[in-house]
């Protein structure tokens, strides 16, 4: 809460790479189901909004943690994670990513790199 009485606001961004995992998850679905894909992606999109509010909801994502690394944090929207970093008063997304996949290799090659 600020002074006010109101609680802090925080600006929510994609970065293109995100964006693009985004596209290339509803492009997958929506050659099955095109309704399907949109509700994917209202549910993503729905998710990520409430980083808004409070984004320290996320849990630190483990497999960096596991390399020292905690300013990276994620939403789960199954089977789906969402990882994204606050800094000051915006937070950045930065992959969704499917959790059937080597989720470890794929960050530490985005994230580090």
């Amino acid at each position: 809460m600020t002074k006010s009485g109101k609680s802090k606001s925080f600006e929510v961004l994609w970065a293109a790479v995100a964006e693009n995992d985004l596209l290339g998850i509803l492009l997958y679905i929506a050659d099955d189901s095109p309704s399907n894909a949109l509700k994917v992606m209202a549910r993503i999109r729905a998710r990520t909004a409430k980083l808004k509010h409070s984004p320290m909801q996320g849990r630190v994502v483990p497999e960096l943690l596991s390399q020292g690394i905690s300013q990276y944090r994620e939403v789960v929207v199954a089977p789906w994670r969402v990882i994204y970093r606050v800094e000051g008063n915006q937070v950045f997304v930065l992959s969704v990513i499917d959790s059937r996949r080597n989720v470890e290799d794929v960050l530490l090659g985005r994230l580090l790199h």
